[in-house]
């Protein structure tokens, strides 16, 4: 271990981890060690520890639930930093206004918003992962997506200093937004609309009986592996370019839904990989369009 990682584990003990395996944080249960792991108790320590490594210009990278992450084999060089319990944090400010931190599972929103009588957050009951990661991305489904909701987030910048940054000052489009990919989200606030209790539960309800019927569950996935094309979806493609039963060892695509690439056992990340590179170049040969990935992959390539 380098001294500087040393000096680095006795300042932040047991919430720094040097070489941890990442697989266990990955839904696709693959992936190598990241060099420093970073599970910060606080904001103050998350500031503290950014302040540390900024000298040292370590890569850093933020791991939210792992839903739509793929880790290759290889590991992540520099700093992996996951936000813990204190950023899972949730609150009414006003009866249609909820307060989020980063952390919390999209569905725990969802769950909340409902039993505070608040309508229009039910389609988070069906995105995979959390709330900062959903913002990232401008996570959506069944026609809404997070900008729709979102007022304001609170993030530390690349400079290590907090700030708000308001809805109209970011450029939201399909899966993704312009935020600078060095910016720690911390916190959300959400903005629905009152309604009742049972209505707001019908909704959430059938939308999670939808899911369940076009897509996979209970199994090591990363979500959606390709964005939609403005033509068509990704899934339509895959399956009229016969590329739905391709598969590279046990990196398998899903009979239920094509879009969803699977660990079925013993893959490696590469295999994942391999099969979502080949399922690209066919879908190019036979359609001409080229897939963008919806999923993230981190990692060196070996």
């Amino acid at each position: 271990m380098s001294q500087k990682k040393e000096v680095l584990k006795d300042i932040f003990g047991k919430n720094l981890i040097i070489n941890e395996n990442l697989s266990k944080y990955s839904w696709f249960n693959l992936g190598g060690p990241a060099e420093i792991f970073f599970r910060p108790k606080d904001k103050d320590q998350l500031l503290k520890f950014l302040e540390k490594i900024r000298k040292n210009n370590y890569e850093i990278h933020i791991l939210g639930a792992g839903s739509n992450t793929l880790i290759r084999d290889s590991g992540v060089k520099g700093v992996v930093i996951k936000l813990g319990s204190k950023f899972s944090n949730i609150k009414l400010l006003t009866k249609d206004t909820i307060e989020v931190g980063a952390a919390i599972l999209d569905r725990k929103v969802s769950d909340f918003a409902k039993n505070n009588d608040i309508a229009n957050m039910e389609f988070l009951s069906c995105i995979p992962g959390s709330i900062g990661g959903a913002i990232t991305m401008n996570s959506g489904c069944y026609g809404t997506d997070i900008s729709e909701i979102l007022l304001s987030i609170k993030v530390i910048d690349e400079n290590g200093k907090e700030k708000e940054i308001k809805n109209d000052q970011i450029k939201f489009y399909y899966r993704g937004t312009n935020l600078p990919k060095n910016y720690i989200i911390l916190s959300a606030v959400l903005k629905g609309t009152i309604s009742k209790k049972q209505l707001i539960e019908k909704k959430q309800e059938e939308l999670i009986q939808r899911k369940k019927q076009s897509q996979p569950s209970q199994i090591k996935t990363g979500g959606s592996t390709f964005k939609n094309n403005d033509q068509k979806k990704a899934w339509m493609l895959i399956k009229e370019s016969g590329c739905d039963k391709f598969h590279v060892g046990d990196a398998k695509i899903s009979e239920k839904h094509c879009n969803f690439f699977i660990n079925n056992g013993t893959a490696k990340a590469s295999d994942i990989e391999k099969l979502i590179n080949n399922v690209k170049k066919e879908v190019q040969n036979k359609t001409g369009v080229s897939l963008e990935l919806e999923i993230k992959i981190i990692g060196d390539e070996i």
